[in-house]
């Protein structure tokens, strides 16, 4: 593990989480098996833990052509069926592609802002109908938010009871979970075993049901196309294959039409989502907290009217609480993988080639040199003497560098929208019987780390 101070030794990682609350025992009852398991197969399998924001800085911003491979998970080749959809050549020309046709179809533009506020407003109609009853919101707000991300690709969102985009949302959800179990991880260490491993083969059967899904609305779009009416990001695709339909090496092909369009799916609605739900629960546990953000709506917004992102420069103590969610839920700890294409010296060690580099973005979402109480739900994190927001170097729930989420402003303009305009309309309250102090906030296990399983009760403002 590299550190910013020193190099430590896999079982000084684990120590380390271990002493780190919430988060630590998370990577102690889990998510630390991987790390811990490579002092068994380090031999065939090298890994290196990046730990502390200075060190994942340092490696992923100015050293970002060393780190700048995704390293080769057995599980994803096989889902991506060998394609390297993420390595060298073809992925950045599919990411400047991807960058590129989402900001033209509005990513952090006014046209989005109105296609998240439309499906908050389905969502508080949803909400209404329990009428203060509890429920789970799991699967509401993955519908919402994914809607937001098929209005994006596809350009239509889904009834909430539409029968195949609910199968489609089960197969993602229980993927995320799978994709993170001790089975796969194990398939990971032993992919030619894993006729063994069942959790895999579901995994890999889910993966061929959204591709169906998926190629049939392809097949939609096709059929339908033009070139003077592009709906979405397929659309845009479509035309861009068009034009490249002579080139004899184009990258335009109909497997990376595919594997872009199910990575923009699976991301933009799985950790959004989570993070919403994340902040219900904390509303939930932290009452005060929540008034205090209701109590600076009613000082920012004219009565009967919901937040804009306009008012988020005027509603700081709102904005922090969203940031600390974020930190606080950690939703993905160890980052995404990478890999080094050479032969690496950072920082007095040499890294071979095509070692895997773990960055660990809870060392820096919970780094002591950074975060007053980091095992601690605390929006004063990110908030001066003053009560203005103040923006923190080592709050990177994104992972930062060139394979930063591609998705980063359009998740933060939901996360704002969505939670905001949830506490607009209710207050989130632990059904009758359950006391603040008994909900739970350990973190469920899976590929992102998810609340447990509770229900919430949305009592309509008055």
């Amino acid at each position: 593990m590299l550190r910013s101070d020193s190099c430590c030794s896999l079982a000084a990682l684990r120590q380390h989480l271990e002493t780190r609350g919430r988060a630590g025992r998370v990577f102690a009852g889990w998510k630390l098996a991987r790390v811990a398991a490579a002092s068994v197969w380090v031999q065939v399998w090298k890994a290196v833990v990046l730990a502390g924001y200075e060190t994942i800085k340092d490696a992923l911003l100015n050293h970002a052509d060393e780190f700048g491979e995704r390293a080769e998970i057995p599980i994803f080749r096989k889902m991506t069926q060998g394609n390297a959809f993420s390595h060298g050549e073809l992925w950045k020309v599919m990411r400047r592609f991807t960058l590129s046709t989402l900001r033209d179809f509005g990513m952090g533009r006014r046209t989005i802002e109105v296609r998240i506020l439309e499906e908050l407003n389905s969502l508080v109609k949803y909400f209404e109908s329990y009428q203060g009853k509890p429920f789970d919101t799991k699967m509401i707000l993955n519908n919402a938010v994914s809607n937001v991300i098929c209005s994006i690709l596809f350009g239509e969102r889904f009834e909430y009871d539409d029968p195949a985009f609910l199968t489609l949302l089960k197969l993602l959800n229980e993927n995320t979970k799978l994709l993170g179990s001790p089975m796969v991880l194990l398939y990971n260490f032993y992919p030619s075993l894993g006729f063994l491993f069942g959790a895999s083969r579901t995994v890999l059967q889910n993966i061929n049901e959204l591709n169906a899904f998926l190629q049939k609305l392809f097949q939609e779009h096709k059929e339908e196309f033009n070139e003077n009416n592009l709906t979405g990001f397929v659309d845009a695709f479509l035309m861009k294959q068009q034009q490249e339909s002579k080139k004899p090496h184009t990258m335009f092909h109909n497997e990376s039409l595919l594997f872009s369009t199910l990575d923009l799916f699976a991301a933009g609605t799985e950790t959004t989502s989570t993070t919403v739900r994340w902040g219900l629960l904390l509303m939930m546990k932290y009452p005060e907290i929540q008034r205090k953000i209701q109590e600076e709506m009613n000082h920012v917004i004219e009565p009967g009217e919901m937040p804009k992102l306009e008012d988020r420069k005027k509603m700081p103590y709102t904005d922090a609480v969203i940031h600390e969610i974020q930190r606080f839920a950690n939703i993905v700890p160890m980052g995404v993988s990478r890999a080094t294409p050479t032969d690496v010296n950072f920082r007095g060690y040499v890294i071979p080639k095509g070692t895997e580099v773990i960055p660990l973005l809870t060392s820096a979402l919970n780094d002591e040199l950074h975060w007053k109480t980091p095992d601690q739900f605390n929006p004063s994190h990110f908030l001066d003497a003053d009560g203005n927001f103040i923006r923190r170097e080592a709050f990177i729930p994104f992972s930062i560098g060139r394979r930063a989420c591609v998705g980063e402003g359009l998740a933060k303009m939901e996360l704002f929208l969505f939670f905001a305009g949830l506490l607009r309309k209710f207050v989130f309250q632990a059904p009758p019987g359950v006391d603040k102090s008994d909900l739970d906030l350990t973190a469920d296990v899976g590929f992102t780390l998810n609340p447990m399983p509770h229900l919430v009760c949305a009592v309509p403002c008055e």
